[in-house]
C-alpha cells in the first residue's frame, strides 16, 4: 500500500485541509527547529486523510489525528516530549466507535474511551458506552513500562501509527509530497484561522481586568446583559510573611496551601468585581435589578495588570497539561480563602472554630475575628502572633478554581483574582461609566 506524506504549517480541523502546504525541506527545518509543522498522511481513492501528524517540540508536543472515510475523527493521541529526549508519553488520548455511518463526529451518544498516562506511572481509563448520554467506568490502565512510552522517531521515519485502525499493511510504502508552496501561501503575515490546529494550552485567562473596569458590558451564559459596576472594597488583608496563600480551607491540609503567591510584605485591599443586570420576576411580577460578584481580588499594586498567569501548584508542570487543562484550589464545600502563608496552621484554626455557630468557642479573642455581611467574602481572622490575616470567601460551587495573577510592565504582581463562577464573555461596545 502507498501513502502519501504532505507536510503543511497547520491543520484546519473544520474544513479537514492542510494550511499553508510547505515543502520538506521547510519541515525538516522547522522540526530541528522546534517550530510547528504537520504531517497529513493520505492514500488514493479516499478523500479523508488516513491521520494527521500535529508536531511541535518547543512545546513538548505530538498529536495524532485519526480519520474514517466517512471523515469523523476517531482517535486523538496526544503525546509529550519530557526529560528524556528520545521517549514521548501518551499523556492523553481518546477514541470514538461511531455506531454507523450517519452518526456525526462527536456526537454525544458515541461510545468512547479516553485514558490518561503520567510520568510517574499514574493512570486512569474512562470508558463511556453510551457516550457522554450515560454512565462512565473508569479504572487504573494495566500497562507494563516499556508500554507507557512510545519511542521518538527521526524526521521523515515516523510509522504509520493509525494502521491497525485502518487494516492496512504494519509498513506501508511511503511517498512524499514533494510540490513546493505557490505564492499565495506567503502572502501576506495573517494568523492561521481559528479553526485551525494548534499545541494544547492550558487553560487561559481571558480579559479579567474588564472585570473591574465600571462600563463593560458583559454577560454570564443566563443573563443576556449585564453592566460591570466600581468594584466593592471589602477591607483590607495582612501579609507579612510576604507569601500569599490561595486555598480551599475545607479539605485536607497536610501538605499546606494549595497555591502561593510571592508579594512584597504588606496590608491590601481585598475587593470584588461586581456586575449589574435586571431581570422579570415570575413570583413578584415586576422588573428586578441585582448586582452579582463575578470575582474577589487582592489588590496589590494600583499599577494596572498588562498580563495574566495562571498560579501553579507546587508540583505541576505544565508540560503535562492538556488543553484548557486548569489547576488551583480545590474546595469541597464552596469556600475559598486568601491568607498570609506564614501562619497559614494558626489562621487555619481560628477560621475552623469561628465558622461553627451552633458551638462558638467561649474562649474566642473577639478581635481576631471579622464577620462580613452582603458579601462573596465571609469572615476575617487575624493571628495575634504574626499579624498575618486570613479571608475566606464563597464560591458558587465546589471543584477546583483557577487562581490568576496580574502583573504590571514591570512584571511585578499587581493583583490575584479568583474568578467564583468562571469567565463572562465580554460583550461589544461598552456603553459609559456607571455608579456602583
Amino acid at each position: 500500500m502507498v501513502v502519501e506524506a504532505g507536510y503543511a504549517r497547520a491543520w484546519d480541523l473544520e474544513a479537514r485541509v492542510p494550511w499553508r502546504p510547505i515543502s520538506v525541506e521547510e519541515a525538516r527545518e522547522r522540526d530541528l527547529a522546534g517550530l510547528p509543522y504537520v504531517v497529513v498522511y493520505r492514500t488514493a481513492g479516499r478523500e479523508a486523510p488516513l491521520e494527521v501528524r500535529l508536531v511541535s517540540w518547543r512545546d513538548h508536543h505530538v498529536g495524532l489525528l485519526v480519520y474514517d472515510v466517512q471523515g469523523r475523527r476517531t482517535c486523538e493521541l496526544d503525546m509529550r516530549l519530557l526529560d528524556s529526549q528520545m521517549r514521548l508519553l501518551p499523556r492523553y488520548t481518546v477514541c470514538w466507535k461511531y455506531t454507523g455511518p450517519d452518526m456525526t463526529e462527536f456526537d454525544q451518544a458515541c461510545p468512547r474511551v479516553t485514558v490518561e498516562l503520567f510520568p510517574d506511572g499514574r493512570g486512569r481509563r474512562t470508558e463511556e458506552p453510551r457516550g457522554k448520554l450515560g454512565g462512565a467506568h473508569i479504572t487504573v490502565p494495566q500497562l507494563r513500562e516499556d508500554e507507557r512510552w512510545v519511542e521518538r522517531p527521526v524526521f521523515g521515519e515516523w510509522p504509520l501509527l493509525s494502521a491497525r485502525f485502518h487494516g492496512v499493511a504494519e509498513a506501508p510504502v511511503f511517498e512524499f509530497a514533494q510540490a513546493a508552496p505557490t505564492a499565495d501561501d506567503y502572502s501576506g503575515h495573517a494568523p492561521a484561522p481559528a479553526t485551525c490546529w494548534h499545541p494544547p494550552r492550558p487553560a487561559q485567562p481571558g480579559p479579567i481586568g474588564e472585570l473591574f473596569r465600571p462600563g463593560v458590558r458583559v454577560t454570564d451564559g443566563y443573563h443576556p446583559e449585564m453592566m460591570v459596576v466600581e468594584p466593592r472594597c471589602i477591607g483590607t488583608l495582612r501579609v507579612p510573611s510576604g507569601l500569599l496563600a490561595v486555598s480551599g480551607p475545607d479539605i485536607d491540609h497536610a501538605d499546606g496551601p494549595h497555591v502561593t503567591v510571592r508579594v512584597p510584605p504588606g496590608e491590601y485591599v481585598l475587593d470584588e468585581a461586581r456586575a449589574r443586570h435586571t431581570y422579570h420576576c415570575e413570583w413578584e411580577q415586576r422588573e428586578v435589578t441585582r448586582t452579582d460578584t463575578l470575582a474577589v481580588r487582592l489588590l496589590v499594586s494600583e499599577a494596572p495588570a498588562v498580563s495574566w498567569e495562571m498560579a501553579l501548584r507546587p508540583k505541576d508542570d505544565l508540560r503535562l497539561f492538556i488543553e484548557n487543562q486548569i489547576s488551583g484550589f480545590v474546595t469541597d464545600g464552596a469556600t475559598g480563602c486568601f491568607a498570609d502563608a506564614g501562619a497559614w496552621e494558626p489562621l487555619l484554626a481560628l477560621l475552623e472554630k469561628g465558622m461553627i455557630k451552633a458551638d462558638p468557642d467561649p474562649d474566642l479573642d473577639p478581635d481576631a475575628y471579622e464577620e462580613f455581611s452582603e458579601s462573596m467574602y465571609l469572615l476575617r481572622t487575624r493571628d495575634r502572633a504574626s499579624g498575618g490575616e486570613l479571608a475566606a470567601f464563597a464560591t458558587t460551587g465546589d471543584g477546583t478554581y483557577p487562581v490568576w495573577v496580574g502583573r504590571t510592565e514591570a512584571g511585578q504582581v499587581a493583583g490575584v483574582v479568583v474568578l467564583v463562577e468562571g469567565m463572562p464573555e465580554i460583550l461589544p461596545d461598552a456603553g459609559p461609566t456607571i455608579d456602583a
